[in-house]
């Protein structure tokens, strides 16, 4: 059995003269919790299109279970489930309409499975779709997307328009026990603070390029903030963000700290968030 539920090699995508993902390589394992994450535009969109198979990449090659996805789409799509970005459904359509309209389109549905979680998130199986909030609409797809067991989930910005109570149940109840059960998670999101909390794997892209891709406990024990008193002559190695601090000290950002932590024992040293180094790597969003 391949280790890898997705793997993405030299991912090229382009639309006209711009290129929207450049050169893109990822791995997910098995039974993973990945998160891809980005700015608005990066490519991250793109890329997962062309992960479900979706839309075909200029150069690049992608195996989902250790098949190619383009051309095996079919019979793995079975093996996936998938919550969009904009959840989408005829706004007439009762939710119990819409459960068995995409039953008969999975061999191993499960209309029990969708039922229960349906009262889990306290949604009525006969409510109109158009009349839900959007939070609703994004928990009916994600029982949706659990009906068929899926081995790979992918949840595109799954916390959008949820609220407090909703994105603590997505994050704490829903992925880790997916998690728990072997099941591999990729998911996009803007909720650093969330999926820090259950990610084993991230990836960060930046116009198109992934930049960054690492297990989480990796990319946190090596970003650390260094504080001087006095402002160092020569710019740290390994530093990517440098400024002033007080009246003549300074602070760097430094990528390197976990392969020697004996250079920074006169500084003071503060462990970053997720979101400190993403803002790190690829610049402030505001």
């Amino acid at each position: 059995m391949n280790e890898n539920a997705l793997q993405a090699s030299g991912i090229t995508v382009r639309y006209g003269k711009r290129v929207a993902v450049d050169n893109a390589s990822l791995t997910v394992p098995r039974g993973a919790v990945y998160a891809l994450l980005g700015r608005n535009g990066a490519g991250k969109s793109s890329l997962v299109r062309c992960l479900l198979g979706q839309q075909k990449p200029q150069a690049g090659s992608i195996t989902l279970f250790g098949e190619d996805v383009w051309k095996h789409r079919a019979s793995l799509m079975e093996r996936v489930g998938v919550v969009s970005e904009e959840a989408d459904a005829p706004p007439q359509m009762r939710v119990a309409e819409l459960s068995r309209f995409c039953g008969r389109l999975y061999s191993r549905w499960s209309q029990e499975a969708v039922d229960q979680r349906l009262r889990r998130f306290g949604i009525d199986a006969h409510a109109r779709f158009g009349d839900l909030s959007k939070g609703q609409k994004k928990q009916v797809g994600l029982a949706l997307a659990l009906a068929n067991s899926p081995e790979l989930l992918i949840l595109d910005d799954p916390t959008l328009g949820l609220d407090v109570v909703a994105r603590k149940s997505l994050f704490e109840e829903v992925i880790s026990e997916l998690a728990d059960r072997g099941i591999t998670v990729v998911l996009t999101t803007h909720d650093l603070a969330g999926v820090e909390a259950i990610a084993d794997r991230i990836a960060i892209m930046s116009e198109g390029r992934v930049v960054l891709e690492e297990e989480l406990e990796v990319v946190k024990a090596r970003f650390r903030r260094i504080r001087y008193a006095q402002r160092p002559v020569a710019v740290e190695s390994g530093a990517i963000a440098m400024r002033s601090w007080g009246s003549s000290g300074a602070e760097a950002i430094v990528s390197d700290y976990q392969e020697s932590p004996e250079r920074f024992q006169a500084a003071q040293i503060e462990a970053l968030s997720l979101e400190e180094i993403f803002i790190a790597v690829v610049g402030d969003q505001s």
